[in-house]
């Protein structure tokens, strides 16, 4: 029955996507036309559901030159994990752009095609007893996009037209359900992958690249079999500037701090929590214990967290709806406020630190300032869960030399009802709704700086209630595109183009106004190219709802 269903949304899923009547392949925006490049996606073949379903979730990788003398690694780890629940992953997305290099369209990453070809049918090709065959020429420069579906980690070549990944990661008693990748990581450990068994993994993508196998090679393993905690990762994410350090939430409300340099099986027994509703930082008896420490955040899943660019402040969002923002360094909940209804799914912070998106189940994003320690717009257009939410930090305001004394955000939020929306935020432009004066007042609009409007900024630690709609500026969305046919579960941007990704495990790259014309001529014809020869495989389309 699932190779029969499977070969028939393959089939389907081929025409649809080159030419749905309901999905267009550009959308427009005030700049331009962003155009739909080519997508990504994974063999169908190779998939295994022993564990459930899980959301798909993506993670950018810029790998940079091979260090000299090779990447140090360490001994490969016996790989055991304990079967756990099934969870849906909160986006967590790193939007590392090319810098000023454009996507090729002959050969992939780190070398010649024929290379990356080669590794390519030996990762997917290969069985379990090939895990000690290595491509040690393989320098593996380039930017990569790793996703989950299923029991499979998969990495795909950014700069190829190739639809399948390059690369395949099974795991056998367990689903990874999201990951992060830390480009300045200095001992090639740059890549976290957590299972939905509460196992983590750090490891170095370049070595995984170059091994033709499919499981993982120079693992270190972490919170092993559930030791620590055995409730399912739910978001993973680098300490920026943090040498080394991690930080994994977890399904029971519970956050871990870990050093990569220490051992993973050492001793970390933490005193119970007692009072479940109130945050509390432990930490273990003995300096060698990893994790080094365990915040207790929240009653519920962790649902994603966020570190500000400069690693000073995190932000986390969970089932209980509340977002929370935490002084890392200081240990101390800084402030917060809840959703209007239902979980907050997943969190992302400006480039400049002084804003939050938040999105979730009740169809809206919401931004955060740091400023006023409160909401400060809401934006509506979303005809279901908001599942992802990121800042366009390479987009840049049209005929402005950098000079204007206000300056405007761009960001993108993707949700259950298939749409890509981006907003456009400029905090002097938008108006306040109407508010009554003192009594005997009349009501007035207002503009400029939100902080004349609010009361005075909360405490420290303050968690807030949903302030009520009438009292805060409402967003529209500049553009809302129907990308995909399944649900969404994330966005990046990158310099060139942004990419969303559906939970089912395809993901479409479109370009940019300005790349996307001047490469125009050539990928028309590549893409038609490729639609003709080469169906697009996909997995059976599920219903099920977008549960954390």
């Amino acid at each position: 029955m699932i190779n029969t269903a499977n070969g028939m949304i393959s089939q389907s899923s081929s025409s649809a996507n080159a030419q749905s009547p309901g999905l267009k392949t550009y959308f427009k925006t005030p700049e331009g036309r962003y155009k739909l490049h080519y997508e990504k996606t994974y063999p169908s073949g190779l998939l295994h559901y022993a564990h459930g379903k899980t959301v798909t979730q993506a993670t950018l990788a810029h790998l940079k030159e091979k260090p000299a003398p090779s990447t140090p690694t360490a001994p490969p780890s016996s790989f055991s994990a304990s079967s756990g629940v099934v969870r849906s992953a909160a986006a967590k997305l790193l939007g590392t752009g090319n810098g000023s290099r454009t996507l090729g369209f002959g050969g992939g990453n780190g070398g010649s095609k024929s290379i990356s070809g080669s590794s390519r049918i030996g990762s997917l090709g290969a069985s379990s007893s090939s895990t000690s065959m290595t491509n040690t020429n393989f320098d593996g420069k380039g930017t990569y996009i790793i996703f989950n579906v299923g029991d499979a980690i998969f990495i795909s070549d950014l700069n190829s037209q190739d639809k399948d990944p390059i690369k395949s990661i099974h795991f056998s008693n367990s689903n990874p359900v999201c990951h992060a990748f830390d480009q300045d990581a200095k001992d090639g450990h740059d890549l976290l992958i957590g299972l939905n068994s509460g196992d983590v993994y750090s490891v170095s993508l370049r070595q995984q690249l170059q091994d033709i196998g499919k499981k993982l090679v120079g693992a270190h393993h972490y919170n092993k079999d559930g030791s620590v905690n055995n409730s399912r990762c739910t978001s993973v994410t680098w300490v920026p500037g943090g040498e080394g350090a991690f930080v994994v939430g977890h399904a029971d409300g519970n956050l871990y701090v870990y050093e990569k340099s220490k051992d993973g099986a050492g001793d970390s027994s933490f005193p119970v929590i007692k009072d479940q509703t109130q945050f509390s930082v432990a930490h273990p008896r003995y300096s060698k214990s990893n994790p080094i420490a365990r915040w207790h955040i929240c009653q519920g899943s962790i649902n994603s967290i966020a570190f500000s660019t400069d690693g000073a402040y995190l932000a986390t969002v969970g089932r209980d709806g509340y977002l929370r923002v935490f002084d890392y360094s200081k240990e101390q909940l800084i402030c917060g406020g809840k959703s209007y209804y239902g979980a907050l799914l997943c969190c992302a912070w400006s480039m400049d630190g002084k804003y939050i998106l938040t999105g979730g189940e009740d169809d809206l994003v919401q931004v955060w300032s740091m400023e006023d320690r409160k909401v400060v717009a809401w934006g509506e257009g979303h005809n279901s869960w908001v599942s992802g939410v990121a800042f366009d930090s390479y987009w840049s305001q049209p005929n402005s030399d950098g000079t204007a004394e206000t300056v405007m955000y761009r960001f993108g939020s993707v949700g259950q009802d298939t749409r890509l929306l981006l907003w456009d935020l400029e905090m002097d432009e938008i108006v306040v709704p109407l508010r009554r004066g003192p009594l005997g007042g009349s009501p007035t609009f207002s503009t400029g700086s939100q902080s004349a409007h609010w009361d005075n900024v909360c405490p420290v630690g303050t968690l807030q209630p949903a302030p009520s709609m009438r009292d805060v500026p409402k967003l529209s969305p500049l553009v809302a595109h129907r990308v995909h046919t399944e649900p969404l579960s994330g966005l990046i941007f990158t310099q060139e183009s942004v990419l969303t990704v559906c939970r089912e495990g395809h993901i479409k790259i479109w370009m940019r106004p300005g790349v996307a014309e001047s490469q125009s001529s050539s990928s028309e014809t590549v893409l038609s190219t490729s639609s003709k020869d080469k169906p697009l495989l996909s997995s059976k389309v599920v219903t099920s709802s977008y549960r954390q």
